[in-house]
Formats: C-alpha cells, structure tokens, sequence
C-alpha cells in the first residue's frame, strides 16, 4: 500500500494543493539548490534521459512535473518538433519561460499549467513522455500514470527519472545521511524552507522504487518495463513503452 506524504503536515489542503504551493514557494532557488542537492550529478541523469529520448527520434514530447523547464530545454537537442512542459506550479513555470525566451526557444517549446493527473490532451498525442523527480508528487500515482498511458502514442517511450534508495553498504547509510540531515540543512539555508526540503527527502524514502515500481507500470499498461539502478542507487531510470 503506497505510503501518504504530506508536505505541510498542519495544513488543511490536500497534497495536491500543498505541493503547488510548496513549489511555488521555491521556485527562485530551485534550480541552483538542486546543483547543491546532488553535487551536480543530477545534470548527468538528466542527460541519459534525454539519450534514451533521443534514441526513438520523437516528433512530439511530453515533459511532465518540467519545473523550471532544463529537460524540456534539453529537448530541443532531439527531433522534437513540439516539446511541452507542464507542471501544476505557475511559479516554477515562470522561471522555466524565461529561460526558454533566454535562449530563443518560445517557439518550440510550451509551458501549460495543469496537473498531471488529469492531462490536458487527447488519446495518442505524444510520441515521448518524460517525468524527473515528479512522479512521486502524484497524489493518486496509479491514477497519473493511467493518464501517461492514455497520451503516449502507441510505440511511444515512457521515461522516469526518480530518487530511489541505495540496497548496500556504506551508500543506504550515506544515502540516508544525506537526506534526512544534510538535504533539510541545506534547504533551511538557501531557501529559508525547511519544511519543503524535508518534504522531498520524505517523498523520495516513501517511493516504490525498483521493482516495485516497475509492476505498478505493468499494472497500469506499460509494456517493455526496465530500470536502470544510477550512482549506487541513489536515482533510477525506468523506460516503459506502449503497444
């Protein structure tokens, strides 16, 4: 049974709300924060999402939970001729748009608003769907990844990128070191939130992760479900496909 996080534990809105809000909240440091967050590391998972991306020459792309918009950015890199990136955070877009005009990309690349669970778009819209560190704010999880079915393409690619916890020693304990002290230390300090940073690390130990993950995808629909276990387990890449 999937475990309920809630960021803001004294608050009266459901997670829903409370992460938009949350993100709101962050979204000036946000970028700088998570360079500090994963040492960097995080540009490198990235890039091998965009590989696998890449790999199926898509026309349309998908990105959901985009935030501040850098893999929808670094979509452009592809084929894509259409690239979206959509988030239930007006904040965290409006840091992505201007980056996106800074770098002459308005054209080709759409930041809508709206939540993940209920996806704007028609059966069969994307060729690619993308999801970095978001999947596990879906306050109904089955529930959004039912709604990723719906609009990937049939031969379409699923991609996850997502936290996971290391299963060996020293990196479970380093890994727990990390981010149940350092991460809210380092969020207090940089974005005067301690809350939504300790919010992540919680999010992030309550995840199905690995296997567990992968049958839920296989539940829902996906076909051809794989992960692949990054930096000593710290993070995940989970590719599925649609028949």
């Amino acid at each position: 049974m999937e475990k309920k996080v809630t960021p803001y534990k004294d608050s009266q809105l459901n997670k829903k709300e409370q992460v938009e809000q949350m993100f709101d909240k962050i979204s000036g440091n946000y970028d700088g924060l998570n360079r500090v967050i994963s040492f960097g590391i995080d540009v490198k998972w990235r890039k091998k999402v965009i590989e696998h991306v890449a790999a199926t020459a898509p026309r349309t792309v998908l990105d959901i939970a985009t935030g501040t918009g850098d893999l929808a950015i670094s979509m452009a890199n592809t084929s894509a001729k259409r690239i979206v990136g959509l988030d239930i955070s007006e904040g965290m877009l409006e840091v992505g748009r201007k980056k996106i005009a800074a770098k002459n990309l308005s054209e080709k690349i759409e930041m809508v608003q709206a939540d993940g669970e209920a996806l704007p778009f028609e059966d069969n819209t994307f060729d690619a769907i993308t999801v970095a560190f978001g999947v596990r704010n879906f306050e109904h999880l089955e529930k959004g990844l039912s709604e990723i079915l719906r609009v990937l393409k049939p031969n379409g690619i699923f991609v996850v990128l997502e936290t996971s916890v290391p299963t060996k020693f020293p990196f479970r304990q380093g890994y727990y070191f990390h981010t149940k002290v350092l991460l809210p230390i380092i969020g207090k300090l940089f974005s005067k939130d301690k809350v939504a940073y300790s919010y992540l690390s919680e999010s992030a130990a309550s995840f199905p992760y690995g296997k567990r993950f992968n049958n839920i995808l296989k539940k829902i629909g996906f076909t051809n479900v794989e992960d692949k276990p990054q930096t000593f387990g710290v993070a995940t890449i989970y590719t599925a496909s649609k028949e």
